[in-house]
C-alpha cells in the first residue's frame, strides 16, 4: 500500500512539474517569432538545467527512482531547448553571459561534483553525499523567491508574482514531499517542506495585496536617486521597459511680482517582465 501511494504522489509530481517546466514555452515561442530575446534573463533556465543534472546523477545511484529520472530527463531536454533558443536569438552580450553561466554551473560545477563523488565515495556513501548536495542546492533555490516577496511587500503589488505559478509550485512541493516521505528519502522530502512554506506565503501575500493600490516610493536623497537611476538602467538591460515622465517647467509669480520657476523632479518607473521574476525550478525538475 505504501508503495502504491508513493507511486501515486510521484506520478502526480511528474505531471505538475511538467506543467511548471512548460510554463516558459509561450515566452520562447515569442522569442522565436520575433527573432530576438528581448532582454529576457537566461539564468533561471541555466539553474533549472543544473538542478535537473544533479537530480539525475543522484537518481542513477539511488534505488527505486524511476519517477525522479523521468521528470528530470524531461526537464533536462526542455532546458536545453530553452537555452539553445536563447543563444540563437539573444544579443551578443546576452549570449556571452549565458555561455559563461553554462560553463560555470553545467560544465565546471557539475563536472567537479561528478569527479569528486565518483573518485572519493562509493555505494551508500556516494548516494548520501549526492543527496546532501542536492538538498542544500534545492534549499537555496527555494529561498530565491524571498527577493520577490520583499518587492511585493514594498510595492504592495502582486504583478511580479503570478498566482498560478506560485500555486503549481506549491502543489508540486506537496507531491514530492509525500513521495520522499513515503520513500523514506529525506533528501527529497526536506527541501519540499521549505518549498511548500514559501508557496503558502506567496499565496497569502497575493490574497492580501491583489486589490491594493501600488505603493510608489520616492527617493529625496541625491545619492539614493543616482543609485536608483543606475539600477533602473541596469534592469532595463535585462528585461524591463522604462517610461520617463518629465513635467513641464511652469513659471509663476510670487508675492513680490518676481518670476519663480517650479520644476518637478523627473520620475522614472520600470516594469520588470514577470517571466524573469519567477523561478521555474522545483526540487525534482
Amino acid at each position: 500500500m505504501a508503495f502504491s501511494w508513493m507511486f501515486f504522489f510521484g506520478l502526480l509530481g511528474n505531471v505538475i512539474s511538467c506543467m511548471v517546466c512548460l510554463a516558459p514555452v509561450p515566452t520562447f515561442y515569442a522569442i522565436y517569432k520575433k527573432k530576438t530575446s528581448e532582454g529576457f534573463q537566461s539564468i533561471p533556465y541555466v539553474i533549472a538545467l543544473f538542478s535537473a543534472m544533479l537530480w539525475l546523477f543522484y537518481a542513477i545511484f539511488q534505488k527505486d527512482c524511476t519517477l525522479l529520472i523521468t521528470i528530470n530527463s524531461f526537464t533536462f531536454c526542455m532546458e536545453i531547448i530553452y537555452i539553445t533558443i536563447y543563444l540563437i536569438y539573444g544579443t551578443k552580450k546576452d549570449k556571452i553571459t549565458t555561455l559563461k553561466l553554462v560553463l560555470l554551473f553545467n560544465v565546471f560545477g557539475f563536472g567537479l561534483i561528478s569527479i569528486l563523488t565518483l573518485s572519493l565515495t562509493h555505494g551508500e556513501k556516494r548516494v548520501e553525499v549526492l543527496g546532501w548536495i542536492n538538498m542544500i542546492f534545492s534549499l537555496c533555490v527555494f529561498a530565491a523567491p524571498l527577493c520577490i516577496l520583499r518587492k511585493v511587500i514594498k510595492t504592495k503589488s502582486v504583478e511580479f508574482m503570478p498566482f498560478y505559478l506560485s500555486f503549481f509550485l506549491t502543489l508540486s512541493a506537496v507531491m514530492w514531499f509525500f513521495f520522499g516521505y513515503l520513500k523514506r528519502d529525506p533528501f527529497v522530502a526536506v527541501p519540499n517542506v521549505l518549498g511548500f512554506a514559501f508557496g503558502l506565503v506567496q499565496m497569502v501575500l497575493y490574497v492580501i495585496y491583489k486589490n491594493s493600490p501600488k505603493k510608489i516610493v520616492e527617493e529625496t536623497d541625491p545619492k539614493h536617486q543616482q543609485l536608483s537611476e543606475v539600477h533602473i538602467v541596469d534592469v532595463a538591460k535585462v528585461s524591463s521597459t522604462i517610461c520617463s515622465d518629465l513635467n513641464a517647467v511652469v513659471p509663476q509669480l510670487n508675492g513680490d511680482g518676481n518670476a519663480v520657476v517650479l520644476v518637478e523632479d523627473e520620475k522614472e518607473t520600470w516594469k520588470p517582465n514577470k517571466q524573469d521574476m519567477a523561478v521555474y525550478v522545483t526540487v525534482t525538475g
